[in-house]
């Protein structure tokens, strides 16, 4: 099925997708501040590009988006029509569990949230992030 609109506009609404600072990114990191978890840092440059880590407790936080990181989307059928986007979604979902695998390797703890749990459940999602700063 054709693209209904041309190359130049769907860049244009691509390039306004972000990947720092989304919603769901602030909507935990509001929860987080607000149950008094401190001493994490924002999208620190390192392996994975995680979106929240703890260093001294050695906790990496992912909050993926479910089209981008493909949420059961076989299970659920939604997916995507276009080849280019199946076969992107399915090299985030492989680069994902690369590095979980190779950030574990390291000696980190690995949380990955998915952006309807933190909309709909922040604090269950702090309260997962607090019992394995625990461990």
């Amino acid at each position: 099925m054709a693209d209904r609109i041309t190359k130049k506009q769907r860049s244009h609404i691509m390039s306004h997708i972000r990947s720092k600072n989304t919603s769901p990114e602030l909507k935990l990191k509001k929860a987080m501040v607000k149950a008094g978890l401190r001493g994490f840092k924002m999208h620190p440059k390192m392996l994975g590009n995680p979106d929240f880590v703890f260093p001294k407790q050695k906790v990496v936080i992912f909050v993926d988006g479910c089209f981008w990181h493909g949420y059961n989307w076989k299970k659920l059928g939604k997916v995507p029509p276009r080849k280019y986007w199946q076969k992107k979604i399915l090299g985030n979902m492989k680069r994902d569990k690369k590095y979980n695998r190779l950030l574990k390797k390291e000696g980190w703890k690995v949380v990955r949230l998915w952006e309807f749990e933190v909309e709909k459940e922040a604090e269950w999602c702090v309260g997962k992030i607090k019992i394995i700063r625990m461990y």
